[in-house]
């Protein structure tokens, strides 16, 4: 059996570091202490200047595979009169978890080395590119539990693939390999080699630039979508301002000149 403290593993290589969900026993299904775990780990990597972007995997042969079943079948256990309530509090830490994978400053890549269902579709959805192993497959598995997505995929799978594509495959909650995840753009690229080194290479690649320019940028873009054109001009404005300051800025813009001048 998985330990409680392993449920989640952080490596780092170089400026790039791994976070694995790490109950293989039990298909890397996120319960409660899993979730805390996750949230922690990706606080601490986000909080540490040495790495520059994140790689999302799982252990075994499953990438995550939603829900842990126990926590589903305690909240039926529950007094009738509490199930809402304890959903509620439920969701709130769900909640946290997808946002905190969204909204880390760094790139965060989805190595998805095998099936990726309910919740764990939904983890692969909120990192800003997914990568997609030969053993992968995305289910919106919900509907089999009588359950609609919670876990942002009503939120991110639109985005990705449009609406009614995602309503369709919300509904069937069928799987999807991994060639029609690409062709889709459910998926951003297949791995050609090992997944988690074609992952950590392309992570690298989106490493090299300003962490400040980069945690910038992928905040409003994160949020341009829903937004005017005129709001994102005043938030570029304000992020450009702080980029102005930076030393990054300065240090990039003397060594243009001084190449320039030579």
């Amino acid at each position: 059996m998985t330990d409680l403290l392993s449920m989640v593993k952080t490596e780092t290589r170089d400026a790039v570091a791994i976070v694995t969900l790490n109950r293989p026993d039990k298909r890397n299904a996120i319960n409660d202490d899993m979730r805390h775990q996750v949230i922690d780990a990706l606080d601490r990597v986000n909080g540490d200047d040495r790495v520059r972007a994140v790689v999302l995997t799982g252990a075994g042969s499953v990438f995550c595979a939603g829900g842990d079943i126990a926590g589903m079948r305690a909240r039926l256990d529950a007094p009738r009169g509490k199930v809402g309530f304890n959903g509620w509090r439920r969701q709130k830490q769900t909640h946290r978890l997808i946002s905190t994978i969204y909204h880390i400053d760094k790139p965060v890549i989805a190595a998805v080395n095998g099936a990726a269902s309910g919740l764990g579709c939904d983890l692969a959805l909120a990192c800003d590119f997914i990568m997609a192993g030969p053993e992968a497959s995305f289910t919106m598995a919900y509907l089999k539990r009588g359950l609609i997505p919670d876990g942002g995929g009503l939120y991110f799978l639109p985005r990705r693939v449009g609406s009614v594509r995602a309503k369709e495959l919300i509904f069937s909650a069928r799987s999807v390999k991994p060639d029609e995840a690409l062709a889709i753009g459910l998926a951003d690229r297949l791995a050609t080699g090992p997944l988690l080194d074609d992952a950590v290479a392309w992570a690298a690649d989106l490493a090299v630039g300003p962490s400040a320019a980069i945690a910038l940028a992928k905040s409003i873009v994160n949020r341009s979508i829903d937004m005017p054109l005129e709001t994102v001009f005043a938030l570029g404005s304000e992020a450009q301002s702080i980029c102005y300051a930076s030393d990054e800025h300065h240090d990039a813009v003397n060594a243009f000149l001084n190449k320039t001048a030579k």
